[in-house]
């Protein structure tokens, strides 16, 4: 039996080390010898999860000739990397990743850190906020009023509760698209509706055209569905998309579907104007593209009288090109997972169709406790505490970061979740390496894009306020820190955490 279960490619494994190892190492620092930078850049590969464990890497030979290095370097760091744990090689059946003794298994996503971790941690890894209560409290006690005539039932809803489709499409409406109910279908949480969307519109071996950067979880989803994703770059700043590219990727690659999220686009922040909204719909259109835009930011606008462009689905009323995805994971708590998907009625009926034989429906209390939310006022009253607080906590972050770090480079957002941080010319994986080693975690860049890309950021999400927030800041001014002393030999070079 192979002692590995999946495989890295040499032409992919030199895309993913190309970004880390072009970046600039910062001012006063030289760089290490050639074998130990190549086993540090797999080892942060395989940290990150975004080289499994278990993949079986390219022959010495194979590899040295897809970097343009010499033979020996490539078995340096081969033999670097057994040495530290992360390489287990067999003769025959050659090398693969491994994480050593101790070491938690890396993460593929953005996973919360556990409970019990909290204490001594402060985690920036995962962009939601607590419940905001009362409201959370209230939801469940009026869903549970409304409970007992569906106890009498199977209590299984395919599309989701009549009462909450209903609303759903009632609030569409009132933004200007009229929607029928059977133009909704209620999910577990956004991902579950992005995943049935996959499912049924692209099959293993589709292209996808998504933002880059892009949501991290969302492009996992679909690398593990075995979607073929082709990034296309964000147009600079807060500005959201780059037309132009986006029209000659539609018309090049032509991909059945593609991902954005136009309204405080994860990480970025950006925002995309109404002219933008209206060309990206034309050009997925003509292109025969199916355009999956995701929602779940919409509603967490921080400025006051700060008008929203229309939804992208108001240019695509009947749900043929535009699938809209939204949430209430976002605006209201993560642990709320309820989601949805509007489109033309026989593409939810599709969807409907499909989900048979994933998760049948979502749990009905849940259901019933948003349906309360958005059907009293509630809903409205939660979101605009959840905007107030988001607002404080951008601000004194945005405040303490510039504080710690002068050099890195940002720009405020007027709305969503998270600040994306150009890191000075440091390594964002190895910033974040680090950084659990000093009590903070953060996602570096490579999470966000394909193949290595954005490895010079990291995300930093508005979710810590006051003395935390600027606990934060430190700790991440101290990361960086060990970072650049292990880059010019003043210091220990930074190597693997034990949570």
């Amino acid at each position: 039996m192979a002692d590995w279960t999946s495989a890295v490619g040499p032409a992919q494994l030199a895309r993913q080390l190309g970004a880390q190892q072009a970046r600039p190492a910062g001012p006063g620092t030289r760089r290490p010898p050639a074998y130990r930078a190549l086993a540090d850049g797999i080892r942060l590969l395989v940290l990150e999860g975004r080289v499994p464990v278990a993949a079986k890497l390219p022959a010495e030979r194979e590899l040295a000739l897809a970097l343009s290095v010499s033979r020996t370097t490539v078995a340096a760091a081969y033999e670097a990397l057994r040495a530290e744990g992360f390489l287990e090689s067999r003769r025959g059946a050659g090398s693969w990743t491994a994480v050593p003794a101790g070491n938690p298994l890396p993460a593929r996503g953005l996973e919360p850190l556990p409970p019990e971790s909290l204490g001594s941690m402060i985690d920036l890894g995962c962009a939601s906020l607590p419940a905001p209560e009362p409201w959370l409290t209230r939801a469940f006690q009026g869903g549970l009023a409304e409970l007992s005539p569906y106890a009498h039932t199977h209590g299984d809803y395919p599309a989701g509760l009549p009462a909450l489709r209903q609303t759903l499409a009632d609030r569409y409406t009132r933004r200007g698209i009229p929607t029928m109910p059977e133009q909704i279908m209620v999910t577990t949480g956004a991902m579950g509706a992005i995943d049935a969307i996959c499912h049924l519109f692209a099959g293993r071996g589709e292209r996808i055209a998504v933002e880059s950067p892009s949501y991290a979880n969302i492009l996992q989803l679909m690398r593990e569905a075995g979607a073929r994703l082709v990034p296309v770059a964000m147009d600079d700043g807060l500005a959201g998309w780059d037309l132009p590219r986006w029209r000659q990727v539609l018309r090049d690659a032509a991909p059945r579907l593609a991902y954005v999220v136009a309204d405080f686009h994860n990480p970025t922040g950006a925002l995309a104007d109404d002219e933008r909204r209206r060309a990206l719909v034309d050009a997925a259109r003509s292109a025969g593209t199916v355009l999956v835009v995701d929602e779940t930011m919409s509603e967490l606008h921080l400025e006051d009288d700060f008008a929203l462009p229309r939804p992208v689905c108001a240019y695509d009323p009947a749900g043929g090109t535009v699938l809209t995805v939204g949430s209430a994971s976002k605006a209201f708590w993560a642990g709320l997972r309820i989601g949805w998907v509007r489109a033309a009625p026989d593409v939810i009926r599709s969807l409907v169709a499909a989900r048979a034989y994933a998760d049948l429906g979502t749990p009905v209390l849940e259901q019933l406790a948003v349906t309360w939310l958005m059907g009293t006022g509630g809903w409205e009253e939660a979101v605009a505490l959840r905007r107030t607080q988001a607002r404080e906590n951008r601000d004194t972050l945005v405040e303490a970061v510039r504080r710690e770090l002068p050099d890195w480079e940002f720009e405020v957002p007027r709305g969503g979740l998270t600040l994306w941080v150009r890191t000075g010319g440091l390594s964002g994986s190895r910033l974040a390496e680090v950084g659990e080693r000093v009590g903070i975690r953060v996602p570096s860049g490579p999470r966000f894009g394909v193949d290595g890309a954005f490895e010079g950021y990291v995300r930093l999400p508005f979710t810590v306020a006051g003395p935390v927030a600027d606990e934060a800041a430190a700790r991440l001014a101290t990361a960086v820190r060990l970072v650049r002393a292990g880059a010019s030999g003043t210091g220990e070079t930074p190597r693997t955490f034990v949570a």
